[in-house]
């Protein structure tokens, strides 16, 4: 997406800026997912990471409700192996999931989230989005 802001036609260069940096955090973070299960012996099978749906993207509020939506499925995502590493007695695993993922990940979503309300406020139409609540963002609630 960055690179998407960074051409000639589109020229927001705050959001590519934005978009890098997230991009440069994520892959940190899969990196850091990857190298624990290689130290605990376990096998990485790489799967395809999908393209947005989107190429062209209309406005600053569709681009930052892309990975907002995102971020919620990937936090969904780290309770639930913190849920598995809790029912099969793995306190390491839950440790690094706490340190390493979920607050970020929450933050994120802050972040993310009032980027998307403050471009409603600026004229940008209501996301379907906040209708929603997000019901549990860290373990316990």
């Amino acid at each position: 997406m960055s690179y998407y802001f960074d051409r000639d036609d589109v020229a927001l260069k705050n959001f590519a800026k934005y978009f890098l940096h997230q991009s440069h955090e994520e892959r940190e973070h899969a990196e850091k997912l990857l190298k624990l299960q290689n130290q605990r012996g376990g096998r990485i099978f790489l799967q395809d990471i999908k393209k947005p749906d989107r190429d062209d993207w209309e406005s600053g509020l569709n681009t930052m409700e892309c990975p907002l939506h995102l971020e919620k499925s990937v936090n969904q995502s780290l309770l639930e192996l913190h849920k598995l590493a809790t029912d099969k007695n793995d306190p390491h695993l839950c440790d690094f999931i706490e340190t390493h993922y979920l607050d970020e990940q929450v933050k994120s979503i802050k972040q993310l989230g009032d980027h998307v309300t403050n471009l409603c406020k600026m004229g940008a139409p209501s996301p379907a989005w906040q209708s929603t609540s997000l019901t549990s963002t860290h373990p316990g609630g």
